[in-house]
């Protein structure tokens, strides 16, 4: 072992046995993209490079899968530009309003655009990606009333039900947008929030644990933080941290799927905890051994390639449960049937219930939820 490379495995500190070297694999290949020291660099640089490793990590579409542009006029006079994705030869039983991560400063339709029609393809469901306005040029509430536009549209122009799912970012904004329309005529049926940032306690759980974490540091959440915030933004803000919401009643079944070796793991738990407590259905399920971002590894990482399976899982699940269907959920009984997945996913296997409560525990791909 040259010295070179003992000196690389030692950076990697607590993470370099806790993490599979196929993962590791991953994580130097987006640090030789997009490196830790890019964040000094001018907002249109970052972007730039940021959606070059995007296309590096492109999977193409799954068959049968095509998508069609479209705009959305907001009442503030812009427009939104979003991609609807669809699933050929299968009746649509559901859509999904997908937000994708980058910070509020990355990304757009191009970003996640093979993960959005892996999720068409492995759920059958339509999907709409949301190209929401992105920090610093168009600071908070920018991205909140793009994303709660977008699900307003859908609301007016399908009557199928809706599904609200967002990775990272997008999950911090999925949430919001549940919290704000849950009292709505067309209220989504379900969230399923992929390691989303809720505006959790720094100072405990994950983020203290976990706040060198490979792809995601402590000092990474502070710097989009505050490159999104406008000036005087209240930390009190739901719209802005869900998690500061006073009030968690009324909220569509929500799944939260973390990864271990994230510092906003802990919001998964806290979001899942005050949803039960309000007397709603939470399921927090950590995935162990990963990081921030896994769903790009999903093809060659086999813990990322599972726990993309879960979340499809999730997503078909939540779109049920939110309607009250029992032909594959049983609330007396805690258990989820097959669900229609592609792609060889596995089907969910036996739930556990907690008496009392509407939580259950979630086993996918043979790993344990909470």
């Amino acid at each position: 072992m040259g010295t070179v490379h003992k000196l690389k495995i030692a950076r990697r500190g607590k993470y370099a046995t806790l993490l599979d070297p196929a993962l590791w694999e991953y994580i130097d290949l987006v640090n030789d993209w997009f490196p830790p020291e890019i964040a000094e660099l001018p907002i249109a640089e970052q972007r730039s490079v940021y959606d070059a490793m995007c296309r590096a990590f492109h999977q193409g579409y799954p068959k049968g899968v095509s998508a069609s542009g479209g705009i959305i006029a907001a009442d503030a006079g812009h427009a939104i530009p979003i991609r609807y994705y669809r699933m050929a030869g299968k009746p649509v039983r559901a859509v999904i309003v997908y937000y994708h991560g980058g910070g509020f400063v990355l990304g757009g339709l191009d970003s996640h655009d093979d993960i959005c029609a892996e999720i068409c393809a492995g759920t059958g469901f339509d999907v709409v990606s949301a190209d929401y306005r992105l920090a610093p040029e168009h600071p908070h509430p920018a991205a909140f009333d793009d994303a709660l536009t977008v699900f307003e549209w859908a609301a007016v122009t399908t009557d199928l039900p809706i599904v609200l799912v967002g990775e990272s970012a997008g999950g911090n904004l999925a949430a919001a947008v549940a919290h704000a329309s849950r009292r709505h005529l067309r209220r989504a049926v379900g969230q399923v929030l992929i390691y989303p940032g809720l505006g959790g306690d720094e100072s405990a759980g994950s983020y203290v644990e976990h706040a060198e974490a490979p792809l995601l540091t402590l000092r990474d959440i502070a710097f989009y933080r505050t490159i999104r915030a406008a000036p005087a933004q209240s930390p009190d803000d739901p719209t802005f941290s869900p998690l500061k919401d006073n009030d968690f009643s009324g909220l569509p079944p929500t799944v939260i799927i973390t990864a271990q070796c994230d510092p906003l793991s802990s919001d998964g738990e806290t979001y899942r905890d005050r949803i039960v407590a309000a007397g709603g259905r939470a399921w927090w399920y950590e995935e162990p051994r990963l990081v921030h971002s896994f769903l790009r590894a999903r093809k060659s990482v086999q813990r990322a390639g599972e726990a993309f399976v879960c979340t499809l899982a999730a997503i078909a699940a939540v779109a049920v449960l939110g309607k009250n269907d029992e032909a594959l959920i049983s609330p007396t009984r805690g258990e989820i049937g097959r669900l229609p997945l592609r792609s060889g996913a596995q089907e969910l296997r036996k739930r556990e219930h907690f008496p009392g409560s509407a939580r259950f525990i979630i086993t996918c791909s043979g790993n344990g939820a909470r």
